[in-house]
């Protein structure tokens, strides 16, 4: 169905938690995911644009999941590889493959065509052929589980064979239109397309949202008698409607209470909308959660992202990727947590940036800390303002708090990290450890020359650079030796004074300008001619 944005989307829906009714017995669920997306005017595969920070056709895999379990075929086309591979990697598990099963339209062919390559992937197992199919686009992630639910009940209640979700518009221009059939107990007749559609079936604003549930005995054998004979030569997955209507079976609609719900993005400004509807939701959601969000509007939150209760956002906060927050967390405004996983009574200060770190219960940063991946910062340690760590463990109850670089390193428990400490960690070209043992203290301004190991209870002098291991308990000073000069000072500043009395004059003296760095002025002679007298 060529299926384009009409209406602003209206009222958002509070999303419903997906784990309370489980799967539904007998299903089998279809993504189709195989478009280009033209009007998209991207390189990028439609399917592939990301709503709150994940591709569109995970919104439609994840329901599949939720309601299928691992009985989900997502047919892709379009830049296949890189649909499958986003499809694997988000839901791959740790010790086993995806549970979804990804299949090629080599040629498109249409939407009926595409539904039929995943007939392979439903043979009949060890748990029987699927009794029905739910068929999804792709490119629905306003869609909500709740909907497709009712779908399924009224598709059940009614004995249907197909069962459509319809919407009603005020504009169908551009929409398949539903025609109903003369008898109310019959339903729905056929789907036309707008663009085969004639002067009275343009008139009709009951138009087809491209969502289905079928019969698992009817849909691949009504599938093989698609014929192409319509504007666009394509097989299109709407004519099944029409064949069971031919054959006297039931076809029942469902029709959103928000016509905008189940529409597909094929636009940039349809994609935009669709991502400020569902990070409200995501908002709406973990408000109710029992989130405290100071400013909803400014917080940003990916769909992806899980939060514990008691946990407070100031405005500004972007939570993205699978980041897990705990309970009882403070994150502080400006901050941005990509991948990352914390604790309980974790605070965050203003202006952090972490990616792909933990942080342990109780543990405090900021302000303006940038951990890079591979940190983990234990229990009760602190970070504290202009700190930079990358693959670093910084230990329980240690402290980093100001100006510090700490790189490749392992620190122990109740370590103090000194104003200006710096790991240096590469030489140009290998990156090198730093083991930093338990209740170390590093005055300011240490340098620890990687590889290096300080043992437990060192004492680093400030501006001390360590090039060698350094034993338990030792005490290392490597700073250039203090020199005092009894009344440097005093003379320094007569000086300064007769200089200051000589800048008043045009000139200098040649020590005066060495001292204010200025050039003396030079008075020269002019040269003599030599002339002849005659």
């Amino acid at each position: 169905m060529n299926r384009s944005r009409a209406r602003e989307v209206s009222a958002v829906k509070k999303p419903v938690n997906s784990d309370q009714q489980g799967k539904v017995a007998g299903l089998a669920v279809v993504v189709m995911a195989a478009g280009l997306g033209k009007r998209m005017r991207s390189k990028q595969a439609k399917v592939l644009h990301r709503v709150a920070g994940q591709e569109m056709v995970l919104y439609s895999v994840r329901l599949g999941l939720r309601l299928a379990g691992d009985r989900v075929a997502v047919v892709v086309g379009h830049q296949a590889d890189l649909v499958r591979q986003a499809i694997v990697r988000a839901t791959s598990g740790k010790s086993d493959g995806s549970p979804v099963a990804i299949v090629e339209q080599q040629e498109q062919l249409g939407t009926g065509h595409a539904v039929l390559q995943s007939r392979p992937v439903f043979a009949v197992g060890k748990r029987g052929a699927p009794s029905r199919y739910l068929i999804l686009n792709g490119d629905t992630p306003l869609l909500q589980e709740k909907t497709v639910r009712e779908l399924l009940r009224v598709h059940e209640a009614e004995r249907a064979t197909v069962t459509i979700l319809t919407a009603m518009l005020e504009d169908a221009s551009g929409y398949g239109r539903v025609v109903r059939a003369h008898s109310v107990e019959r339903g729905v007749s056929r789907i036309v397309e707008d663009r085969d559609a004639n002067t009275e079936e343009r008139a009709i604003h009951e138009i087809n949202v491209g969502t289905y549930v079928v019969d698992g005995e009817f849909l691949f054998n009504a599938l093989e008698k698609l014929d192409p004979s319509n504007a666009q030569g394509e097989y299109y997955l709407t004519e099944i409607v029409h064949l069971a209507a031919e054959q006297g079976r039931r076809v029942a609609a469902v029709t959103l209470d928000n016509p905008d719900e189940g529409l597909g993005v094929n636009t940039r400004r349809q994609l935009a909308e669709a991502e400020r509807v569902v990070r409200q939701q995501i908002r709406d959601r973990w408000l109710d959660a029992g989130v405290t969000m100071i400013d909803p509007a400014s917080t940003w939150i990916d769909a992806t992202v899980t939060i514990g209760k008691d946990t407070v956002l100031y405005p500004n906060v972007t939570l993205e990727g699978t980041t897990v927050i705990g309970e009882d967390c403070v994150l502080r405004s400006s901050t941005r947590l990509t991948n990352c996983t914390l604790g309980n009574g974790v605070e965050i200060l203003d202006h952090c940036v972490f990616a792909d770190s933990q942080i342990e219960d109780s543990a405090h940063l900021g302000p303006f800390v940038h951990l890079r991946p591979g940190v983990v910062v234990r229990k009760r340690a602190k970070v504290g303002n202009f700190v930079e760590m990358k693959k670093t463990d910084l230990g329980e109850g240690s402290k980093a708090n100001h100006l510090s670089y700490l790189g490749d390193t392992t620190i122990g428990k109740g370590v103090n990290i000194g104003a200006g400490t710096i790991t240096c960690n590469y030489d140009g070209v290998r990156k090198y450890q730093t083991v930093i043992g338990d209740g170390v203290f590093l005055g300011s301004d240490t340098q620890l020359i990687a590889p290096v190991t300080v043992g437990a209870g060192a004492i680093i002098a400030a501006g001390t650079t360590v090039t060698e291991d350094v034993p338990a308990d030792a005490l290392v000073i490597g700073r250039v030796p203090q020199v005092n000069r009894a009344g440097w000072a005093t003379r320094r500043r007569a000086l300064q004074a007769s200089v200051n009395r000589e800048t008043t004059s045009t000139r200098l003296t040649p020590y005066a300008s060495r001292l204010t760095k200025k050039q003396p002025l030079v008075s020269k002679a002019k040269p003599v001619k030599n002339r002849s007298r005659s």
